[in-house]
């Protein structure tokens, strides 16, 4: 029996590191080169913009302007902390400061609009009407806003904030991007709840715990780093959009004002005054359009890097 079962043993090892055929080896060679090809056509186009912001836009980051904090003179570039200079007007400073302020007045706006309307929306889908007619119903509602165009929602928020406020604010432009913001909050915090496993439910049930106890202390908890993640992802895509604020919050050369009254004006982002600059007569604003366009992306990867974290922390406490 031993014997057999050497010659077995021997016979397997044999098989197993015998090379294989040609053909095998060629077409294990082809796929991998293909494979790489494929990968290389579909990250050739991201790395061909991103070198193209940075050969036109980078320079205009390497103006840089002497900035007093705490009495200490600290070099920051000149685009970061200017207002657009008057069209045609070279020597002077010269930047969008006032676009990244309003950027993140209106993103807040949005983001303390959808934010709660979006999780408790999840909440409901996930842990109070599970199954029922009423959820499929609010589901397909809100999986078709998600993918309504942006422009839509732009002549929405115009037809309901700006014609009623008459006139264009970071309210209204606010508005528009919470509405872009609700179904990727909504979405993405029933599919984290879904991931919690039914028996932490069961352990509470088990302890006392109600059902409210249970889906805001346990259910909740656990699927925070997730709902954290779809948030921040929201963000990101808001930041970026510019056609519901084009309707709805406009522009102007002007810093926000950061009171009640400053939010019933229109205010600039980052995103129209590219809209604005690219297609401009004058090459500097057309250089700020590309700079302004690098500081964009960069607030948009940064979200993305802060959904990355959280995401990689909730999978080692996992």
């Amino acid at each position: 029996m031993n014997a057999e079962q050497n010659i077995l043993d021997e016979s397997l090892e044999q098989e197993i590191h015998q090379p294989l055929s040609f053909a095998r080896t060629a077409f294990s060679l082809g796929m991998m080169l293909l494979a790489f090809t494929l990968t290389a056509a579909a990250v050739l186009p991201l790395f061909a913009i991103l070198f193209e912001l940075l050969r036109q836009g980078f320079p205009q980051l390497l103006k840089l302007q002497e900035v007093h904090l705490l009495g200490l003179p600290i070099p920051l570039p000149e685009v970061l902390i200017s207002l657009p200079a008057p069209e045609g007007i070279e020597n002077r400073s010269n930047g969008f400061a006032n676009a990244i302020v309003g950027t993140l007045m209106m993103v807040g706006i949005a983001f303390f609009l959808s934010v709660p309307f979006g999780v408790m929306t999840g909440i409901f889908l996930s842990e109070f009407s599970k199954g029922s007619a009423v959820a499929n119903y609010i589901r397909f509602i809100i999986v078709i806003l998600s993918s309504v165009p942006s422009i839509v929602v732009g002549v929405f928020a115009y037809g309901v904030i700006v014609l009623t406020m008459k006139g264009a604010s970071a309210i209204a432009g606010g508005f528009a991007l919470s509405v872009i913001m609700l179904p990727i909050v909504a979405l993405s915090t029933e599919e984290a709840l879904k991931l919690v496993p039914t028996s932490h439910r069961l352990a509470s049930a088990a302890l006392g715990g109600g059902r409210f106890q249970t889906t805001v202390r346990i259910v909740l908890t656990s699927a925070l780093p997730g709902i954290t993640t779809g948030v921040l992802l929201a963000v990101a895509r808001a930041a970026g959009e510019t056609a519901p604020l084009i309707f709805t919050a406009r522009s102007t050369q002007f810093w926000p004002k950061l009171s009640l009254q400053g939010l019933l004006e229109p205010t600039p982002s980052l995103s129209v005054l590219i809209y604005n600059y690219a297609s401009s007569p004058y090459k500097e604003q057309n250089k700020l359009a590309w700079t302004a366009s690098i500081v964009l992306i960069g607030l948009v990867l940064l979200s993305s890097i802060l959904s990355r974290q959280v995401t990689r922390k909730r999978l080692k406490i996992r």
